[in-house]
C-alpha cells in the first residue's frame, strides 16, 4: 500500500514542470502558456460532464412536452398518473382516477402510454 502510494506521488510530481536549473529564472511565456492549457483542458471538461449533458435532457424534455396529445399516459414530477383529456399552449387537463385536474406542460416528467399504441392494442 505504501509503496503504490510513494510511486503514484512520484509519477504525480513528474508531470508538474521540471526544476530551473539554480541561478535562472523560470520562462514567463511558458509559464502562462501552461496555466492557458489547464484552464482550457478544464473548460472542456466542465462542457462535456455538465452543460452538454443538461442541454441534451432539455431537448429531450422539450421533444416530450410538445409531444403530448390526447389519449397518454403521464406521470408528473409530483408523481400524479393520469390520462390527458385536452391540451393546451402551457397546461393540459388529466384525469387521475375520478378527479379532472389541470396542470402546467412543464410538471410532466414521463410518457408511459402512448395514446395511439393503447388503442392499436386492444
Amino acid at each position: 500500500m505504501d509503496a503504490l502510494l510513494s510511486y503514484s506521488t512520484s509519477a504525480l510530481l513528474a508531470l508538474g514542470a521540471p526544476a530551473s536549473p539554480p541561478g535562472t529564472q523560470p520562462n514567463p511565456t511558458a509559464q502562462l502558456l501552461t496555466q492557458l492549457g489547464m484552464f482550457l483542458f478544464l473548460g472542456f471538461i466542465f462542457y462535456f460532464l455538465l452543460i452538454r449533458p443538461q442541454r441534451v435532457r432539455a431537448r429531450q424534455q422539450e421533444s416530450l412536452l410538445k409531444s403530448l396529445k390526447k389519449g397518454d399516459k403521464i406521470v408528473t414530477g409530483s408523481g400524479i398518473i393520469g390520462i390527458v383529456i385536452s391540451v393546451n399552449e402551457k397546461s393540459l387537463s388529466i384525469r387521475s382516477a375520478d378527479t379532472k385536474l389541470e396542470i402546467l406542460k412543464s410538471a410532466v416528467s414521463e410518457v408511459t402510454e402512448r395514446g395511439g399504441e393503447a388503442s392499436s392494442q386492444s
